[in-house]
């Protein structure tokens, strides 16, 4: 017979206690433990026989490996994000704020994926049918392939996918989800890690490839344990701000793929339009003109992205002048102002400062530090930057702009877009020169090999 303990969770981590602690030792959160119910089981005794169908031991020569089947969504931009497709017996969380379009997104891609002829199963535990089929209708036709089942019952839901086999299952969500044997409410961690571990079982056993809403909490991370992040494969996070039109897709953990990758949608009434080329979508009503602008190059995977970085510096008075950052870390943007006042010169102590990247989305790319040196001198001087220009480097503390990888793609795409000028690191400048850098004939290359050699190339002192 099983037995119930009772324990206490953390509802931030998922860390576990005998006892309440005021503070959990392992996100240091305050007040975020609850007591909740834990099953165990008794456990075999020695000696006992094994199951008759427990896999053995195998060498790792005798395990036989293939090609990876992958399914294609029908979004270019999703594929990305996957690593090509969707990868048969994986299990995928897909987390982000409400209202952000995690719902629309994957009914989109059940709807391509019913109309390839695949068996898709939607598991609803928030909506009804009636509330489905009104989004459906809004994104266009949907196939009879793709069946909707409003359930909460993991019981329940086992056993109608044992039943219809499905390519494809969907769970929205899984704090909603409940096992009969857990009697915790549903959403808390013990329900969520238990829902968790079956709808691995059901992927892993019947190679069928689940993906998982998950809500998140106030801070951005999915709500629950993190142990939930550490059970799927592939951990999605959609990302941009709620009123804004556009939507960016990034992957945290992906066991079949790389983790740098982004897609970018664009949120209509249709639903989720992908964006092929977000340069242009983010450099969209940048001013001409105006002090303290830059363009500035960041990769995400393999594909570079330009962005608008703005900067806005002026006179304090307050005791403690204010810092704010948006779309950056805060703290690096407070690094670089120390070393552009040490450095460089520049009087920022008693100056007010405010970064923003135009757009809403969010990059912490080391490239990014050299615009934002530029946008900052840019706007305490007043001297507008040529909006023909770009620039990318990483900035160290004593000054000197270091070299980035994927020069020559950052150059290329700033080509492609328009660009006559680019200012990079001296070192990255000499590479480029010395491997040819054939195709980037018409824009010039202006190396730099410290931020007061950057600041003086655009005449901002």
């Amino acid at each position: 017979m099983a037995k119930t303990k009772t324990v206490f969770f953390c509802q931030s981590c998922g860390y576990e206690s005998s006892k309440w602690m005021g503070q959990c030792p392992g996100c240091r959160e305050w007040n975020s433990f609850a007591e909740e119910p834990r099953i165990t089981t008794k456990k075999t005794a020695p000696g006992t026989m094994q199951r008759a169908n427990a896999a053995r031991p195998r060498t790792l020569m005798e395990i036989e490996v293939g090609l990876e089947a992958r399914m294609t969504t029908g979004m270019g931009e999703f594929d990305r994000v996957l690593g090509g497709g969707i990868v048969q017996g994986s299990l995928v969380l897909v987390g982000g704020d409400p209202g952000i379009g995690k719902s629309t997104l994957l009914l989109q891609m059940c709807g391509n994926l019913a109309a390839d002829g695949r068996k898709v199963l939607y598991v609803s535990g928030e909506e009804s049918p009636q509330q489905i089929r009104m989004r459906a209708q809004r994104m266009g036709d949907f196939s009879g392939n793709l069946k909707i089942y409003c359930e909460t019952n993991l019981a329940d839901i086992r056993e109608t996918i044992t039943g219809e086999h499905p390519d494809i299952v969907i769970i929205d969500s899984i704090q909603t989800m409940y096992h009969e044997e857990v009697t915790s409410a549903p959403g808390s961690v013990s329900q969520v890690r238990e829902s968790t571990g079956i709808l691995m079982q059901i992927a892993k056993g019947m190679n069928i490839s689940i993906f998982v809403v998950g809500h998140v909490t106030k801070e951005g991370v999915v709500a629950g344990p993190r142990v939930l992040e550490h059970m799927v494969d592939t951990v999605l996070y959609c990302e941009g701000d709620r009123y804004a039109a556009y939507r960016v897709l990034r992957s945290a953990k992906n066991r079949f793929g790389s983790t740098n990758e982004i897609g970018v949608f664009e949120m209509r009434s249709e639903g989720l339009v992908e964006v092929p080329n977000p340069s242009e979508y983010m450099l969209e009503g940048k001013p001409v003109g105006a002090s303290g602008s830059v363009v500035a190059c960041t990769m995400e995977g393999t594909r570079p992205v330009l962005l608008e970085v703005q900067a806005l510096v002026c006179k304090s008075n307050l005791a403690f002048p204010r810092r704010t950052a948006a779309g950056t870390d805060l703290n690096r943007v407070n690094l670089l102002m120390a070393v552009l006042e040490k450095r460089a010169g520049l009087r920022l102590a008693s100056c007010d400062a405010y970064v923003n990247i135009a757009g809403g989305i969010r990059m912490s790319e080391p490239a990014l530090d050299l615009g934002i040196v530029l946008a900052i001198a840019s706007s305490l001087n007043d001297r507008p930057i040529d909006e023909k220009t770009i620039a990318f480097g990483e900035v160290g503390l004593s000054g000197e702009v270091r070299s980035v990888s994927m020069a020559e793609q950052r150059v290329r795409e700033a080509k492609r877009l328009g660009f006559t000028s680019v200012i990079l690191p001296e070192t990255c400048r000499r590479q480029l020169l010395r491997t040819g850098g054939d195709g980037m004939e018409g824009i010039e290359m202006t190396g730099v090999r410290s931020v007061r050699d950057a600041i003086s190339k655009i005449n901002c002192v």
